[in-house]
């Protein structure tokens, strides 16, 4: 009978486990949604105060007919200026600062500067936004799923250093 009652309370707390397990993840995703949902806010609050209201800005990056957006995007190929230009932009843990090179009009390479804040795990996944950024040649790319925060801060710093770099 000992026996029964004995794994009877190892079943429970098993349990027990897995559902805390469970609220945790479900909140850490709900966290993730509130970040995202908060940034593209920020994004439109910035876009009205520009009084753009999310459409095209009639800048022109280097005469090439390219279109700058608001959001730091641009449609077609935009030109750079050469050089090194850094950004930075909150992250999970804090402040994330990025440096982004330009060659040749183009993004070669964005380097994470600093980052004291924010946990080892999640910004070694959120890093894995820098290669899309790189082949896209713009930061509007996806974020990197459970590092959100993270990546949207890499990913917020890299536009803060691509509007200094346009041509």
């Amino acid at each position: 009978m000992h026996e029964f009652w004995v794994r009877l309370l190892c079943v429970v707390m098993i349990g027990g486990v897995l559902m805390g397990y469970n609220s945790v993840v479900e909140a850490r995703e709900k966290e993730e949604e509130i970040a995202k949902l908060s940034v593209q806010l920020e994004e439109i609050e910035a876009n009205m105060e520009n009084g753009s209201a999310g459409s095209e800005e009639n800048q022109t990056a280097g005469g090439g007919g390219e279109t700058a957006y608001t959001d730091g995007s641009y449609s077609g190929e935009a030109e750079y200026a050469d050089g090194i230009y850094s950004g930075e932009a909150e992250g999970f843990g804090g402040l994330i600062t990025v440096e982004t090179k330009i060659e040749q009009g183009k993004i070669s390479e964005v380097t994470i500067i600093s980052a004291d804040g924010e946990d080892g795990a999640y910004l070694s996944m959120a890093e894995e936004i820098i290669p899309d950024i790189i082949e896209g040649q713009s930061a509007e790319v996806d974020t990197i799923s459970g590092a959100t925060f993270s990546s949207t801060g890499i990913k917020n710093a890299v536009i803060q250093a691509l509007e200094k770099a346009v041509k």
